[in-house]
């Protein structure tokens, strides 16, 4: 799906609008939240049992399980996953644990495979779950195969993304889960970009990561040598729905179509750089031409630990020396602004909060999305 050019023209005519009265879309008032959200131990458990566990997470792009019996095996909040793709081209999602003793099936990672034989008694399941064969089945005595099979996820998949609830037996609606914002993520056609690479990069606590990927404020100063060159500060347009948050950001190019008519913008897209963030862990950035990053950041086993999955996309195979040169550039790019800004910054941050110099930290009015990210956190916790 392709979004209406006349939708782009309205967003950069906001962000004109912005630009020329130095203004940037706000919030009705601050906001304070208690550090303690950010280092309480035991609200960091229900937190995650709450959210991370219970509601529906982009954990697997489809463009990672592209090809029939494929998969992914990873490990989400201590709990261990694979996705795969069957021979008929559907998303499952299972809990990678024999149902004999435990043990893994398959190692993390990626790859092609039509069944995964646990390396413990070599106990065989197909793409689909289902037990297809026992070693030594004849000694073992009478059990019910059709019960044995891996333990399913609910698992969907929808808008180039694969949706799973990490707790068995917990069913969800996509649709009601995204609403509108469906047709946002429908717009990216995440499904046919081309996967360049994916890393892991350790970072500080799940919100401390978090913050820096909700605003723009920090962008002339901690990004000057990296996204700060191509993006103006402090400017932001702000679009929610229900917990899920579309951001855009003004690129340089404002300063000279502001000085021109409509007429002469050309493609409006240009001019801005949208950012969709998926509640609650997920960000995906069209930033420079046709690169992509996708975010997904995990929280560790203790509130000051993450994992973040970057994932480095392309509109297509770069192919040329210049088209390969230019997604090197972006990757390495996205790499400094996210690991050695970012987290880097996050981590001394993380140092203060056991200092008692802040009770609270206050949001800026010109800080909305990250207001409505811990507004919507809360909210899921207390239901």
């Amino acid at each position: 799906m392709t979004r209406p050019m006349q939708e782009t023209m309205d967003m950069a005519r906001r962000a004109v609008a912005h630009f020329v009265n130095r203004s940037t879309d706000q919030a009705p008032s601050t906001y304070a939240l208690d550090v303690s959200a950010y280092t309480d131990p035991d609200r960091y458990r229900r937190e995650v049992d709450r959210i991370f566990r219970e509601k529906p997470l982009a954990l697997v792009l489809s463009i990672e399980i592209a090809a029939p019996n494929s998969y992914r095996a990873t490990e989400v909040c201590g709990t261990p996953v694979i996705v795969t793709r069957d021979g008929e081209g559907v998303a499952h999602a299972f809990l990678n644990a024999c149902r004999h003793r435990g043990a893994p099936v398959c190692a993390n990672g990626t790859g092609q495979a039509r069944q995964f034989s646990c390396p413990y008694h070599a106990w065989v399941y197909d793409t689909k779950g289902k037990l297809v064969s026992m070693y030594g089945g004849k000694t073992f005595g009478d059990v019910d195969v059709t019960r044995l099979g891996l333990r399913e996820l609910p698992c969907v998949e929808k808008a180039g993304l694969v949706w799973v609830c990490l707790t068995p037996g917990k069913t969800f609606d996509i649709d009601a889960w995204l609403g509108d914002f469906a047709y946002e993520l429908e717009t990216l056609d995440l499904a046919n970009w081309h996967l360049h690479t994916q890393r892991e990069i350790e970072g500080p606590g799940w919100k401390v990561c978090w913050d820096g990927y909700l605003e723009a404020y920090h962008h002339n100063t901690l990004h000057a040598e990296t996204v700060g060159k191509y993006t103006v500060g402090n400017l932001m347009l702000h679009d929610t729905y229900g917990p899920h948050q579309r951001l855009v950001f003004g690129r340089k190019s404002l300063i000279e179509i502001a000085k021109k008519p409509e007429g002469d913008w050309g493609d409006p897209s240009e001019h801005i750089r949208l950012i969709h963030s998926v509640f609650p862990n997920t960000s995906i950035s069209g930033v420079v031409g046709d690169h992509c990053l996708v975010s997904q950041v995990f929280p560790g086993p203790t509130p000051d630990t993450t994992i973040t999955r970057q994932s480095i996309m392309t509109a297509r195979v770069p192919r040329t020396d210049a088209e390969k040169a230019a997604t090197e550039a972006f990757s390495q790019m996205t790499l400094k602004a996210v690991r050695d800004e970012d987290y880097n910054m996050g981590f001394q941050i993380q140092k203060t909060l056991a200092s008692k110099a802040n009770e609270a930290f206050v949001f800026g009015r010109n800080e909305p999305a990250l207001q409505h990210y811990h507004t919507q956190v809360a909210r899921f916790v207390a239901e």
